[in-house]
């Protein structure tokens, strides 16, 4: 025999999947009727898909590689090298000094040695694109090839091609 709290769950339980289930066909529906022409402009179909993937150039930056960025990683390990090496020579106030220096020494070097490594990064082209449907887009790219202000292009999956 159920009891009246597990009654009360399977109510419950029972009602949330109605309702979810409700709501999920809800969510798949359209408003237009079966059959019903849902493009009322003078463009053809084709066009209209078209018109969002079609337009110019209207300007083109160039976005420089950040070459002198460096997170600190490699002062802080150079410096602890430096000051371990550094700790090893001499004694008494001579050893405190040559520590001081090996950790300044290595600090120096090791932020060098992080941006150079950090160089690396490729110049980027930000595309500024007037769509032939009138909205105005911008694409981030590696390369621009021969793209041009004012080039007729195609926007495919975020990339722009010369048409």
């Amino acid at each position: 025999m159920k009891t009246n709290t597990s009654r009360k769950t399977s109510r419950v339980t029972f009602w949330l999947a109605l309702l979810s289930s409700t709501t999920l066909l809800a969510a798949c529906s359209t408003n237009a009727p079966y059959g019903a022409q849902q493009n009322q402009n003078s463009y053809p179909s084709s066009y209209q898909n078209n018109a969002n993937s079609y337009g110019y150039i209207e300007a083109i930056q160039i976005i420089h590689a950040n070459t002198n960025a460096s997170s600190g990683g490699g002062a802080i390990a150079g410096g602890l090298v430096g000051a371990l090496l550094g700790n090893q020579i001499g004694s008494g106030s001579g050893r405190t000094v040559a520590t001081v220096a090996g950790a300044v020494g290595g600090a120096m070097v090791g932020n060098n040695v992080e941006k150079n490594r950090n160089t690396s990064a490729p110049d980027q082209y930000q595309i500024q694109l007037r769509m032939d449907n009138g909205s105005v887009t911008s694409v981030t790219q590696n390369s621009i090839g021969d793209l041009r202000v004012g080039s007729r292009i195609q926007l495919i999956n975020g990339h722009v091609d010369r048409y």
